[in-house]
Parts: C-alpha cells; structure tokens; sequence
C-alpha cells in the first residue's frame, strides 16, 4: 500500500518502506532550446480566425507560427489517457527545463506561461458570439498541483493589459476536462488580441503539473459547441519487442521469437458526437533499407460518439535484415488512417514510433516522468538492482545512469556502480555473486547521449548469456541518502528491480521503470573517469575577484561541469567547460560566491570567488 507525505511541508512523496517517489526538477528535453526573446510578444503578426491547436507538432516547444513563449513542454508521455497525441506541459521548470527558483520552496508565483500570436479581432463585436475552449488535465503521469497551485487564462485589452478569465485550484488526477469561455467585453475586440495560460506554483518543486490540449477561438459558437470535430489517434504504439525497449541488434538476432512482441497496439479516439467508421493501415519499416517488414490491410473501427478504442495488430515478420555487429538499428512503426496516405490529412491521424536497436539494454522509453530514491539510516547502506538478461555472451563496457536532479546538485552523494550474476534470496541464490564494480561515482547531469551519464569498466566484462543484475550501493555514513534515478512511469509490466536496505534484497513495489541501462558491445567513452580527484591546487580561476568574464584551469583535456552557487545555496550559472576557457559572469550581480568543478568521476574542493 502506497502511503502519502509531506516533504518539507510541500512536495509529494510517495513511499512504500524505503522507496520514495519525487519530482524530477529537470526536462532534458528542453536543454539547450533557447527560449524567443521577450520582445516577440510584442512585434509578432497579428493572425485571423479561427485559432486552433492541438499539439500534434513533436515538440518539445510550442509552435512559433502561433505562440510568442516557448516555456511549456510539448509531449504525449505526461499527458494521463491524452485525447489526442500532443498536449502542453505546465509546471515549474522554466524554458531551459530548470526550476524557476532552486532554492526558495515556499514562495507561490507566476511559472511557465503560454501566450499566443496577437490575433485580430478588430472587426467583431459581442453579437458575434466568440468562444475561447480548452480542455485541460491537473497531473497527469506527474505530481498534482496543490491547493496552492492554479491555472489561469488571461485575455489581453485594447489597452495592452492581461485580465485573467478564468482559474481553477490545484487537484488530484482527472480525466481531459473541457472549459467554455465567452468573450463579451468590448475591450477584447481589437486588432492586437492575445490570449495568455499561466500556472502558479511553489517554484522549488517540479509537481504541479497541468496539461492543457485543443484549445480553439472563433465566432459564432455558443456554450454548446463542445465538440471537436475530429477522429485522431492517442497514444505512442506500443514497443515491437516484449520487455525491453531496446536491446542490442545481435542480442535480438540471437532470439527473435523470444523478443519480439507478438502484437502492436495503440488507441483512436472519437471526438465527435457522432458514430464513425475508420480506416486505419499499420506498417512496420527498416530505416537502414527502406524494407517494409510487416504490416496489414487497412482495417474498419467503428467508434460510437466521444468513444475511445484500442485497436492491436499482429506482429508477423518473416525476414529481419542483416547488419554487421554493433550497427545500431532502426524499425519505425506507424499507424495512421488509410486517407492519410494519399491526402495528407490532420497530422494526427498519423502517429509514428522508433524501435531503437542500439549498444544498451533498457526498459525505460528514454523520459523520465518522476525521480526513485531510497531513504536509508545513516548507518546502513542502501542497493538497487536491475535484473537483465543476454542472449548470447557479449561484452560489458558501462553503465548509463539517467539522474533526477537534485536540489541543490548531489554532487556530493557519491555511490558505487554494481554487477552481479546472482542475489541473494533471488532465483533461488543464497549469496550475492558480485563480478565488478565501480567506486567512487559521482552523479551527472549533462550529457549528449540521450541525457544518461555513462560510467565505464576499466577491464572489460564477458557476461555469459543468461541473467545478471546492474545496479547502485550508497554507502553508510556518506551522506548519499536519497540519491534521485530517473523514473518512467509510463512502462508496462515488471519493473525488474529490487532494492536492499536491511541486508535482504526486496521486490521492488514502485510502478515503473528505473533508468539505468548496462552498456554492451564494442567499447564506448564514458562521461565518469572513475577514481580520480581533483586536488584543490590543480585548478585555478582568474581573475578572482572578477568583473565579467572567469577562465577556468585544470588538468587533462577533459571536459568538466562547473557550478557556480551564491551565498544561499542558489545555483545561478552552470555549464560544460574545457580548460582554458572563459565563462561570461557579467550578469551575475557583484557579491561573493561559490564554484565547484567536476563529472560524474570526479571531485573537487569549493573555490570562493569575488564578484566585482
């Protein structure tokens, strides 16, 4: 049983024992996306009628065509049972995927904010009866927004100023709801009209989370006019193979009939009053050739008003294409509706999903939803366990870690990376079998490989085919308590892990998949160099005191994260430098502060800096 607390009187914790649920504090997905400057909310051209969005781009920003900021998430992995694919994400992590306020956790304001081009209405009045709708969801696969929290929806005057419409308080899960609003005052009748979203929440806390879709604004429509007029599929398609999301291509060439899925599903959803009949085609494709691999003729759906339906194709492939070892390998599967094809259609009525063969094992879909810790006493250490298997001998070379951020950063919850071939209690073993491991590991953030940190094996590991296990040890009395792993609530079926606070390994009871993926194949470079430090004396920073620009000096040809933090604990500039380059601190206000230096495998003392 799933037992609900307060941390810190705010964020939501879910625990069960020692496993606790948290906020992720990070979207990668927006790493490096630079926001459009403020001052196109302004100089953007003005649209006409109707107005209409439903997301379906890929993401991750909005739109630019119809929105002048771009600090929402667009995705369809957040979204709980989506009407459409594609909705807007709010919560509290800025343009950049980062927290709006890294340290204050008890000061409610303005967050992520979604507003559109200016849209000329000059020409109407009142008598045209214009309405503005959205349907729109608190939670979703995140954490609910508290009483505190709240959504809003501010219309813009002929005056330039944004009067909020609409609001609702923060909430527990619920379905898509759809809102009706009316524009009646003549103020909102002109030629700049701008409709803005805004939620409002504790900026520390990436858990309140609303998800907006199908908003549309025109004339002559009434409080009835709720339907949307659209058939569309929903959901990703489910993945080709029966456990893993992904898999090296010689592991699956090894056991086809044993990893691949035996069916392909996904849902359409009806979103009209009436009942409709669909024509829906489903292919499976080889990127590398251009082969179609499977597929079937296009099948009826029959969808009574506002239904939605599965539909599930069998996966029947003859023949798989023959690739030299270690190609990564691409099977792209769509569903889409049988008029697509030849006109174009809505771009929902196409939804495409990639299988990706590459050199890792995972269960995960590559987004983390929420972070997994365990809490331990200080005077035991705590262990996580992921149990894979091999088809086929084959090389260990690493372990990928994706890390929920932290507040401030764990730089300093430092574990070890674990492999074993059996577990104690599991599977019938009496004894934990350990074949390597890696000390010293410091957790990472930034990385260009799909956002995991990747730690490699000085020596090589064989594996034979069968089962082993990968994993993490915090140590006790290390101050590595509640050290935060990426976590994927959208995987079906087992979660595959245990973890071990009493000295007996447990199943895991947390729905959904950890993200922590072994390394196979042929050798890869990590982002940890294990077991090395970085004594004080081998890096510098000139000039200290400073004015606008800070050039940091080490060691190596390595390229390290710095962090640099005021006298708070804020974290106000961070980034990836090599040695010999400049940071620009120009903007950062004259004070003192504190810079840290390292990766994933490396430790650095604190240096004070001056800022003049």
């Amino acid at each position: 049983m799933f037992i609900f607390c307060a941390f810190d009187g705010m964020a939501q914790v879910y625990e069960h024992d020692h496993e606790h649920v948290a906020p992720i504090h990070l979207n990668p997905a927006l790493t490096g996306k630079i926001s459009h400057p403020s001052s196109a909310r302004t100089t953007a051209t003005a649209l006409s009628l109707p107005f209409f969005e439903d997301f379906t781009n890929y993401g991750p920003v909005p739109d630019s065509s119809k929105w002048v900021d771009f600090e929402v998430y667009i995705n369809n992995t957040i979204g709980a049972d989506p009407i459409s694919r594609g909705i807007a994400t709010f919560d509290d992590l800025d343009g950049r995927g980062i927290p709006y306020d890294s340290f204050n956790n008890s000061d409610f304001r303005p967050a992520d904010s979604l507003t559109s081009k200016p849209i000329d209405l000059s020409a109407l009045t009142p008598a045209d009866s214009v309405y503005l709708s959205f349907f729109y969801q608190p939670q979703g696969n995140g954490f609910y927004p508290l009483n505190n929290d709240s959504l809003m929806l501010f219309l813009k005057d002929r005056y330039g100023n944004f009067t909020k419409v609409w609001a609702i308080p923060g909430t527990a899960l619920q379905p898509f709801q759809q809102v009706m609003i009316p524009i009646t005052d003549t103020l909102f009748f002109h030629n700049n009209f701008q409709f803005r979203f805004m939620n409002m929440a504790a900026l520390y806390w990436a858990d309140a989370v609303w998800n907006i879709d199908y908003i549309r604004l025109d004339k002559n429509r009434s409080a009835g006019d709720t339907t949307i007029g659209d058939v569309a599929m929903t959901m990703n398609p489910t993945f080709l193979l029966n456990d893993y999301t992904s898999m090296p291509y010689s592991q699956f060439m090894a056991n086809t009939a044993g990893e691949i899925a035996s069916t392909v599903s996904d849902s359409i959803a009806n979103d009209t009053a009436l009942f409709q009949s669909v024509n829906y085609a489903f292919s499976v494709k080889d990127l590398g050739s251009g082969a179609i691999l499977a597929g079937a003729p296009p099948a009826s759906v029959s969808l009574a008003g506002y239904q939605k339906v599965g539909v599930s194709e069998p996966l029947a492939i003859s023949s798989y294409p023959s690739y030299p070892a270690n190609t990564s390998v691409v099977f792209q599967t769509q569903f889409y509706f049988e008029s697509t094809a030849s006109t174009g259609g809505t771009v929902n009525d196409t939804i495409v999903k990639n299988q990706v063969f590459d050199n890792y094992l995972a269960y995960d879909d590559g987004t983390a939803e929420k972070s997994y810790y365990l809490n331990l006493f200080s005077t035991l250490p705590g262990k996580i366990a992921i149990e894979y298997h091999l088809n086929q001998p084959d090389t260990l070379r690493g372990v990928s870690i994706y890390f929920g951020r932290q507040i401030p950063f764990a730089f300093n919850k430092f574990f070890y990376v674990y492999v074993y071939s059996a577990l104690a209690g599991v599977n019938g073993f009496r004894n934990d079998v350990v074949l390597d491991s890696i000390e010293d590991a410091i957790p990472g953030y930034v990385d260009s490989v799909n956002f995991f940190w990747t730690y490699t094996f000085p020596h090589p590991l064989i594996l034979p085919a069968g089962t082993f296990y990968v994993g993490t040890l915090q140590p006790a009395e290390s101050g590595s308590d509640s050290l935060y792993i990426g976590l994927d609530v959208n995987r079906v079926g087992s979660n595959h892990a245990y973890y071990n606070v009493f000295g007996n390994w447990q199943p895991s009871l947390i729905s959904g998949a950890l993200m922590i993926r072994p390394v196979l194949g042929h050798a890869v470079a990590g982002t940890s160099v294990a077991d090395v430090s970085i004594a004080e004396n081998n890096w510098t920073l000139s000039p200290n005191p400073a004015t606008d620009n800070l050039q940091f000096t080490f060691d190596g040809d390595d390229k390290l994260t710095y962090h640099i933090t005021d006298v708070a604990g804020r974290v106000v500039l961070t980034g990836i430098i090599a040695s010999g380059n400049s940071v620009d601190i120009a903007q950062l206000k004259p004070g003192m502060y504190f810079v840290t230096l390292g990766n994933a495998g490396t430790r650095t003392s604190t240096k004070k800096l001056i800022k003049l």
